[in-house]
């Protein structure tokens, strides 16, 4: 079984594990397989790492199919790095997201807690994100049969879509995306087709020269539709003329923008983009809550379902509006002004400045009079002083990125020890291990995964902690 080139033959798939691998056992050896098999398949695995009690591996034939499956409704799946649960029925997929918190909970946490109310799905399964970024590139990724038919051409073939997965070089082609409403692959196919046509060079990221780079789309519910073009230099003719051209063919953006961006890496956030049309943002709703969201701000990419998480969220918190609430990781506000008529006080905090700017222009906004915001590490302004300030807190919400809470911030969270904490998560993984060093004071009571990503693995979690004593 340790041996090299090792492939196991009719390996019956048993369950999922983390990170939307799937899972089986072969004479007691737990095997983790990718390659977009399902429970109930009967599959072949070629091993690409293989340990004493574990091996990893991807699956290279499917001999029986599982009675789970469904046909997938996009033609890029199994290329494309998204959506890699099409297969499955949607409410297989929500049991399976469901188990993965609970499994989280239990295994790394070594918590105990209520049994869990049914997972939050989503509303929409397809189009439901607000936000997504494309990539030019001109190293498509071509399949061995797509290679054949393109001859001596295939080398030179161009792409805007999405980065295949492991190779940072090959971007996917993508015609017909699902992800985002229309005009989305109205305004990705004019662009292509425009540069296409006029022989526009796309981005070669190992040579780091061309001229188109990126495309940022932004599908509001409120119907606003934001475009940034990220090109590496200027070209003002052709620049001019292809923005000109995708106005008059997509009558619906409302703001376009486009950004120089001459560095190695894709990262925009020290760059300043600029307003070709319109006013440089665009506005979204939750609940009757509005929020300017810029080209480089954050927020939630379901709009749909962040309302949903974010309702779970002011539930969880219990306000009474007399409450002082500390929203850490805060981002552009956007939780703690959705808490805010129910609060006495909210406290913002972020490290980032930017995102404090767009917060306090928010909270402005929707005539949020009591909530403040602060730009820094949590861990730095959360002292003695601060407290004395700003009050003690009663409830505080912290949503940290995927790789959770600093073991800093937990100990400082231990040291408030505020009556409640709720703790939003996109990662159960590391939340579960952040609650694991809470439950030196704290209980969980209440726990609600929420899907916000229909067709991945990936889940979003909720917990409400209550202080023991």
């Amino acid at each position: 079984m340790r041996k090299k080139n090792v492939v196991l033959e009719n390996v019956p798939v048993t369950a999922y594990a983390a990170e939307g691998k799937a899972l089986a056992r072969v004479d007691g050896k737990v095997i983790f397989i990718e390659g977009g098999v399902v429970p109930g398949d009967v599959v072949d695995v070629r091993l690409s790492k293989n340990k004493k009690d574990w091996a990893e591996g991807k699956a290279t034939q499917i001999h029986t199919y599982s009675p789970d499956r469904v046909t997938p409704f996009c033609d890029h799946f199994g290329l494309c790095g998204g959506c890699k649960w099409q297969m499955l029925p949607y409410e297989r997929q929500l049991a399976y997201k469901q188990q993965q918190v609970e499994d989280h909970l239990r295994r790394i946490g070594h918590l105990e807690f209520p049994a869990l109310p049914p997972i939050l799905g989503a509303v929409k399964t397809r189009h439901y994100r607000n936000k997504l970024e494309f990539t030019f590139s001109n190293k498509a990724y071509l399949t061995d049969e797509e290679i054949r038919e393109a001859g001596e051409d295939w080398p030179r073939r161009n792409a805007l879509g999405f980065h295949i997965p492991k190779l940072f070089d090959k971007v996917l082609d993508i015609q017909t995306c699902y992800l985002q409403e229309e005009p989305a692959n109205l305004i990705k196919n004019t662009i292509r087709d425009w540069a296409e046509k006029h022989k526009l060079s796309f981005y070669d990221i190992r040579r780091q020269e061309g001229w188109l780079r990126n495309l940022v789309l932004r599908i509001c519910t409120t119907g606003e539709v934001m475009v940034n073009l990220v090109i590496h230099h200027e070209a003002k003719e052709q620049r001019e003329a292809l923005l000109n051209h995708l106005l008059a063919t997509v009558p619906g953006i409302t703001t376009l923008l486009y950004t120089i961006n001459p560095k190695k890496n894709d990262s925009i956030f020290d760059l300043e983009p600029k307003v070709f049309f319109g006013k440089g943002y665009v506005e979204e709703k939750l609940e009757d809550f509005s929020f300017k969201i810029g080209p480089k701000s954050f927020f939630q990419t379901n709009t749909y379902q962040g309302e949903a998480l974010y309702k779970v969220t002011r539930d969880f918190a219990g306000l009474t509006g007399r409450e002082t609430v500390y929203d850490l990781y805060c981002g552009t506000g956007s939780i703690g002004i959705f808490v805010s008529r129910s609060a006495g006080k909210v406290v913002g905090i972020e490290l980032i400045k930017e995102a404090i700017d767009d917060a306090r222009e928010n909270a402005a906004a929707n005539k949020v009079e009591n909530a403040t915001f602060f730009a820094g590490d949590v861990i730095d302004i959360c002292d003695d002083a601060f407290f004395a300030e700003h009050g003690a807190p009663d409830v505080i919400i912290t949503d940290p990125p995927r790789a959770g809470m600093h073991e800093k911030l937990t100990a400082k969270l231990l040291e408030v020890a505020a009556p409640r904490i709720v703790y939003v998560s996109c990662n159960p993984a590391t939340q579960a291990r952040d609650l694991a060093l809470l439950n030196e004071k704290y209980s969980v009571e209440k726990v609600q995964a929420v899907d916000m990503f229909p067709h991945t693995h990936h889940i979003e979690n909720v917990v409400l902690l209550q202080r023991r004593y």
